[in-house]
């Protein structure tokens, strides 16, 4: 009982500790509890910013009694320092293993606070060189602007410690785990984690719920045949990459289904009849969706993108 309390005290020290090295945040993350063993903090609705200290998707963790897995890292280092004073304040056991779903910033920038723990990363082996890229260095150098104190310079891009060559399945502390590459989609290297015992999916960014997706220079024909993948998982509960947890996830991935199918519709027709993209945006109505958060920042990138890919597969049929 004493090595115990002992254990908790110690982890606890740690915890605030490493939460002292990066600049402290003042949102309100609160772990919400989804299945015997699983949980999730959900960010803030709507694109990065000083606003939301970078504090807009999602991160999972699972608590077994070997230790804990966790499913994303967050925005931001301190976010990251965050998420483990409140993992620590639901059990002293160490994080054995982190899973990067994607590497786009609001997922893995906080890698470097479990490594720092000693947990070993996985992500799909499509991810190796996206640290690398003028696009990576671009956007840390932003971020860095955007969403300072809590990106600065002691901020580390970090390569996965293992790279996974597509479905794994793994078992800590008697919980089985099952790794799914469900890409390319939102990116080419999406992965998403399956709780057995609990029945709860955590999908990545391959799901958004109640924001504009961010489509970016994803493929959104293969994008689409993801969701599938993720329904013949047959989920209790469904974490999306951002917003709220699904308890029919069948329905809940409408949003984004409809989305990527309106936008490939409307852009589509306008390369088919040859209008310009600015012209064909101007006349595209976006009344469903032009109130949801992140639409200003999002949309007309989506939809530019959108309109070469369809130009793209016009040029390929």
């Amino acid at each position: 009982m004493m090595y115990k309390l002992i254990l908790v005290l110690l982890l606890m020290w740690v915890s605030f500790a490493q939460a002292e090295d990066y600049a402290a945040v003042s949102v309100h993350m609160t772990p919400i509890k989804v299945g015997k063993h699983s949980y999730y903090v959900q960010g803030m609705a709507g694109a990065a910013s000083s606003e939301n200290q970078g504090y807009m998707s999602n991160a999972g963790f699972v608590v077994t009694p070997a230790g804990v897995v966790v499913f994303d890292t967050l925005g931001t280092p301190s976010l990251a320092a965050e998420l483990v004073r409140q993992i620590h304040k639901i059990t002293p056991l160490p994080i054995k293993y982190v899973i990067i779903s994607h590497y786009h910033a609001d997922h893995y920038y906080g890698l470097q606070v479990f490594k720092a723990l000693g947990a070993e990363s996985w992500a799909h082996k499509n991810g190796q060189g996206a640290i690398d890229t003028d696009a990576a260095a671009e956007r840390l150098a932003q971020r860095r602007v955007t969403l300072f104190p809590w990106v600065d310079e002691q901020t580390k891009l970090l390569p996965a410690d293992k790279w996974l060559d597509g479905d794994t399945d793994f078992k800590l502390g008697g919980v089985h785990f099952k790794l799914r590459y469900v890409g390319p989609a939102h990116s080419a290297e999406d992965m998403a984690m399956l709780v057995q015992e609990d029945g709860v999916l955590y999908t990545g960014d391959v799901v958004f719920r109640g924001r504009i997706p961010f489509v970016g220079d994803a493929d959104s024909k293969l994008w689409l045949g993801s969701l599938n993948k993720l329904i013949v998982l047959k989920p209790r509960v469904m974490i999306p990459g951002h917003g709220t947890a699904s308890l029919k996830s069948s329905r809940d991935l409408k949003f984004t289904r409809e989305y990527l199918e309106y936008l490939r519709k409307t852009m589509g027709q306008a390369v088919a009849d040859l209008v310009p993209f600015d012209e064909a945006y101007a006349k595209t109505d976006w009344k469903k969706y032009a109130s949801m958060p992140a639409f200003v920042q999002a949309n007309r990138a989506n939809a530019y993108n959108t309109y070469l890919l369809m130009e793209k597969e016009s040029l390929n049929q």
